[in-house]
């Protein structure tokens, strides 16, 4: 019935230097999933009422069953944002301010993918960025326990076998140890 969404920063060398781009994201209370909305550079009004709307969806949109959408007092989400929203049924909850505590499921997930993944990363390019940020997600989707919901994954099966232990590696990073079959 709750989601969070927020914003977190990533910088990118690009051809016209260093770009900073905003990553999108929400995360679901209950279940811990992640959904990656979009990746701008410059995250204006039309960006946000096209995300919004996708995300309202009510055949495929990851807030499609939610009832609650937990947001800060960030200015990029308007006042256009959180009418799709109230229209598709989903209530924004804004965050006090500077309380970030208020919203600490998504910034929990912010103080796992930026120094485990972003943060030991140089990225050229948008697309090396997209690739690393998807990476990550299915890493934390498939791969890792969670504390949040009894160490379990959110998707995907507990490896069991009594093969030896081998090791699976993301981007370099990110390794995933299990018993081979």
């Amino acid at each position: 019935m709750i989601a969070a969404i927020d914003f977190f920063t990533a910088e990118v060398w690009t051809a016209r230097g260093l770009v900073t781009h905003y990553v999108l994201f929400l995360i679901d209370h209950a279940t811990r999933a992640v959904e990656i909305a979009g990746i701008p550079t410059n995250p204006d009004s039309a960006f946000m009422a096209q995300v919004t709307r996708n995300l309202t969806d009510h055949v495929d949109g990851f807030l499609r069953d939610k009832r609650y959408l937990i947001l800060d007092r960030d200015s990029k989400f308007t006042g256009q944002f959180e009418r799709i929203l109230t229209d598709a049924g989903v209530c924004p909850v804004t965050t006090s301010y500077q309380a970030p505590n208020m919203n600490a499921i998504a910034e929990r997930f912010v103080l796992s993918i930026k120094p485990e993944c972003l943060d030991r990363l140089i990225l050229f390019g948008t697309g090396h960025l997209d690739r690393a940020v998807r990476e990550f997600v299915t890493h934390y989707h498939t791969e890792r326990p969670h504390q949040g919901i009894g160490n379990e994954l959110i998707a995907g099966m507990p490896a069991s076998g009594t093969g030896d232990v081998a090791a699976r590696e993301r981007l370099g990073l990110l390794r995933h140890y299990e018993r081979a079959a």
